[in-house]
């Protein structure tokens, strides 16, 4: 696991080892085990270095093929990496280390941007074919690894982080005021967008190349992979289900402990944590995990359930784990902002900060972590959210409702009100389209309640699953840890997603039967966080976890902010967002906001989420403008 970057200069000017090592610097904590830079003229590459497999300087980056035509600079781990050798030193291929950097760089060699295809882990990459100076950017099919770029000037840069890029000398540094309204709308950016005007982020399941002897050259992207979830032609019988998922799940897993340094598991007290743990335990002698937990003392309706360490511990008893844990209290978050923000480099979805505190106190321990990560959105682990959508008439119907679920900040209704002063910049910002367009190469047929579902499954996937994995992969290299996550295995994926609606959902007859013309409110029966999700899962993990686990209901990796902002932080709160200058009223409505928070405060609605998310923006623009 290691950190990139990459500068060309369009004119032809030559790279500047000094700048190319500035970029590479600015991202030393993803790789503190060492450093590497190759230039030729106009094009420059570094590299940082977290070494996990072969330790040796064999596997020094950037890498460059025996015959000097290939440059790689790679980060990732592809984990049938042994498989890939074996096929190419059939070839005629020969090996100098025992990495998974040297099998990348010969399978682009060979079989140039279809090897991507055949890469099953993680990564973000760049390689440069010195005959016919061509660049070739890539990211995995699920973009478990980031790759952002940016053109200002004759200059093309490009890196595992934003601060790589904005490294660079001169670099401008403006706000991209769309994507705010994006965010704010979603509390995720689906759109190639950051909140930096000229910075791009590649999108997952693509590769972009750019020819450097072409006038004008320009960067042109390629999808090569996507997700799509789809009912299956014949249903087979349950039982083999839940046999191929067995078989699946142990072999993601058992393919994913191949390191040469120490591998632990977080263990949530959750049942995909607890499933991975279970199978890494049994190759893996005093595993070490580790969970978060939060103090409840001040905690209250929903928030009294947030803290699982009671579950954790009671599964590392059962597995034999050498268990670590950390208890966050409200004062934790304004700790941490400051660091978080600055990895980060831009809020995403969900409250990040427990993934901090995680991260840090794993990294004390372990260079390498496996996280439950996917679980949930591969075999429908959020039913709730499903069902607001699955009886939709057609498409558009289906957009409406979904859609509204999703405005998970700021309604539309109230855009315009509380970006007053930007608002003539941002009006023709269509946030229903950006929605719409997600699902654009979703081919799927909508006749049935599941097709719809699978629409649903295939959306989550694409954002909010995106979402985790950049604020996973930010927090977790900001600590020189790498995080493996099993349940995104190229095979168990998909299976996942031609594994019939039914196996994953109980209730959706029950919820066709509800009559609308009954009197009261449907609002609890649809909508009502159940254990209905993951059926097939819950089967198949309850050969390996306790059963109070597997039939739990879902329960996400969330702190009680809702109470800590109407309490111990109330105060911080008010300090950073409704006192003195804050920076976000350049672009956003004081009174507007203020309505929105003190509703928070006086108890009248849960915006955790957003008083979370103004916190990281004001923090944002103080540190990244």
């Amino acid at each position: 696991m290691c950190g990139i970057v990459g500068l060309i200069n369009l004119n032809g000017a030559p790279v500047s080892p000094a700048i190319l090592q500035r970029m590479t610097d600015a991202i030393s904590h993803r790789g503190p085990d060492g450093e590497g830079y190759w230039i030729e003229g106009n094009v420059g590459l570094g590299h940082r270095r977290l070494a996990i497999l072969d330790l040796s300087p064999a596997g020094h980056q950037p890498m460059i093929s025996s015959d000097h035509r290939y440059v790689l600079s790679y980060n990732g781990e592809v984990y049938n990496y042994r498989e890939l050798r074996a096929e190419l030193e059939a070839a005629g291929y020969w090996f100098r280390s025992k990495t998974d950097t040297e099998v990348v760089l010969h399978a682009l060699a060979h079989w140039g941007s279809d090897a991507l295809l055949r890469l099953n882990g993680m990564f973000a990459l760049a390689l440069f074919d010195r005959k016919e100076r061509q660049f070739l950017l890539a990211r995995d099919r699920y973009g478990i690894k980031p790759l952002y770029y940016a053109f200002q000037g004759n200059v093309l840069a490009f890196g595992s982080e934003q601060k790589a890029i904005t490294a660079l000398p001169n670099f401008r540094r403006k706000l991209d005021k769309a994507a705010l309204l994006e965010y704010l709308t979603f509390q995720n950016i689906f759109t190639d967008r950051t909140l930096l005007e000229d910075v791009k982020l590649l999108p997952a399941g693509h590769f972009a190349r750019i020819d450097l002897d072409q006038t004008g050259a320009r960067l042109e992207l390629t999808r090569y992979w996507d997700y799509r979830f789809r009912e299956p032609g014949r249903i087979r019988d349950k039982r083999e289900y839940a046999e191929e998922l067995e078989r699946l799940f142990f072999q993601a897993v058992n393919r994913q402990l191949v390191s040469d340094v120490e591998l632990g598991a977080y263990l949530s007290g959750g049942m995909d944590s607890g499933s991975i743990t279970a199978v890494a335990a049994q190759s893996l002698p005093n595993l070490k995990t580790f969970t978060c937990g939060f103090d409840l003392s001040s905690a209250s309706g929903i928030e009294l359930g947030f803290d699982e360490r009671a579950k954790a511990e009671a599964m590392s008893a059962r597995f034999k784990t050498e268990h670590y844990e950390m208890v966050l209290k409200a004062g934790d978050m304004e700790r941490c902002l400051p660091a978080l923000v600055r990895h980060l480099e831009e809020p995403r979805v969900g409250q990040s900060y427990p993934n901090y505190y995680a991260a840090k106190l794993a990294s004390r321990f372990v260079k390498v972590v496996l996280s439950g990560a996917g679980g949930d959105e591969l075999f429908g682990g959020y039913p709730w959210r499903y069902y607001r959508a699955m009886a939709s008439q057609n498409f558009e119907h289906y957009i409406d409702q979904y859609y509204k679920f999703w405005q998970r900040l700021i309604p539309n209704s109230a855009l315009s009100k509380v970006f007053a002063p930007i608002w003539n910049d941002v009006k023709n910002v269509w946030t229903r389209d950006i929605f719409r367009d997600v699902f654009l190469t979703h081919d799927n047929e909508l006749c049935r309640p599941e097709d719809y579902i699978n629409h649903s499954l295939y959306f989550e996937a694409k954002t909010f699953l995106h979402g985790l994995f950049v604020v996973e992969d930010k927090l977790s290299m900001a600590h020189g840890l790498e995080t493996r996550v099993p349940f995104m295995d190229n095979d168990l994926v998909e299976f996942a997603m031609g594994c019939p609606v039914a196996l994953k959902l109980n209730n959706i007859d029950n919820v066709l039967r509800i009559n609308e013309n009954e009197p009261g409110s449907k609002t609890e029966l649809y909508y009502q966080k159940t254990n209905d999700g993951k059926q097939l899962l819950r089967k198949v993990m309850s050969n390996l976890i306790p059963d109070e686990i597997t039939r739990a209901v879902k329960q996400g990796f969330s702190s009680p902010d809702a109470s800590w902002f109407r309490g111990e932080s109330i105060d911080f709160v008010r300090r950073t967002l409704l006192q003195g200058r804050p920076r976000i009223y350049e672009v956003l409505d004081r009174a507007a906001v203020a309505e929105l928070i003190e509703e928070h405060l006086r108890g009248k609605q849960n915006r955790r989420l957003l008083i979370w998310s103004l916190l990281n923006i004001e923090a944002w623009m103080g540190s990244h403008l």
